[in-house]
């Protein structure tokens, strides 16, 4: 094993041995089915395009999600091809069923953070700190729940702040 892998791998143990407490699985899968295709993202930002006031900020919120799924979704996650952390990890236990896609990088991640990074730029701050808080817990949900390496979250929340970047940029540009 490689150090990188070896580090994710123990501090998904330590995760799962230290954190993990029956009374709070509830509350983590939930936030994780949050991030589940990005509905919860999906919804809020079509939501927003309902308002003209709010409108600019959904579409670019559906830009930036469209953007990091084609990177991560459809490019990374197959040319990579990195299994699941509970295939590869002795006495990992996932506490979700299976994932059917690749480990890297995290999906739910970076649609969290595709979403997070425009509502911070163009919301008034607290939405936008709502959302990133957000994206933090869903995030952190998918090592607690044991379905991706920190690596994995690392690389989605780089890739969804990035993609949201370039979409704030282009869309301030052509305005």
């Amino acid at each position: 094993m490689d150090v990188f892998l070896q580090m994710d791998a123990n501090f998904l143990l330590w995760i799962q041995e230290n954190l993990r407490q029956d009374f709070l699985t509830p509350f983590w899968t939930g936030i994780t089915s949050l991030g589940d295709g990005g509905w919860f993202w999906l919804a809020l930002s079509l939501l927003l395009t309902v308002f003209p006031k709010t409108r600019k900020v959904g579409l670019l919120a559906l830009c930036s999600m469209a953007l990091c799924a084609l990177v991560t979704n459809v490019c990374l996650k197959n040319l990579i091809a990195r299994p699941r952390p509970y295939t590869q990890i002795p006495g990992l236990t996932p506490l979700i069923p299976p994932q059917k896609d690749w480990s890297f990088p995290s999906g739910h991640t970076t649609a969290s953070f595709a979403c997070a990074g425009i509502y911070w730029r163009m919301l008034p701050k607290k939405y936008g700190i709502a959302a990133l808080v957000l994206a933090f817990l869903i995030t952190f949900s998918r090592l607690y729940v044991g379905v991706h390496y920190p690596t994995d979250v690392l690389a989605g929340l780089i890739i969804g702040l990035l993609g949201s970047w370039i979409v704030y940029k282009l869309y301030r540009h052509i305005r």
